[in-house]
């Protein structure tokens, strides 16, 4: 049986697919009341399993953070991420590029990795924001 695509849906899959980066559920309804003004929060988490359960949707985490969500095209490229301690986004971050396994003593083997940076993004990091 072929899923009901509703414009609420097709609001918060482009949400995502645009932004580019992974986002909060708080950041995909914001995007998304854009497109669906009457968008309610339970309506983001439903259509978030469901994009999930399709595979649309990967998601992305951080330690100590909430579960942060991507377009799986954009996941399926190697990368890692650096999340803001200012304004709490989350950006993609290029891979390493020799591979985690360059970082190995000699004789390991490399099984899984998952890398996560923080600090402040550019636009946090300008001196206008550093006075707030």
């Amino acid at each position: 049986m072929a899923r009901r695509d509703t414009p609420q849906q097709r609001s918060i899959r482009d949400a995502i697919e645009s932004a580019g980066r992974p986002l909060s559920v708080r950041e995909i309804h914001e995007l998304a009341l854009e497109a669906s003004p009457t968008l309610g929060i339970c309506t983001v988490y439903r259509v978030l399993r469901r994009l999930l359960d399709d595979q649309l949707v990967t998601t992305v985490q951080l330690p100590g953070q909430a579960d942060r969500y991507e377009a799986t095209s954009l996941a399926a490229e190697q990368h890692h991420h650096f999340r803001c301690e200012e304004c709490d986004r989350v950006f993609n971050i290029e891979a390493l590029p020799s591979g985690p396994g360059s970082m190995l003593p000699p004789g390991f083997t490399l099984v899984g990795h998952e890398i996560s940076l923080w600090g402040r993004c550019s636009e946090c990091a300008t001196p206008e924001c550093a006075t707030r």
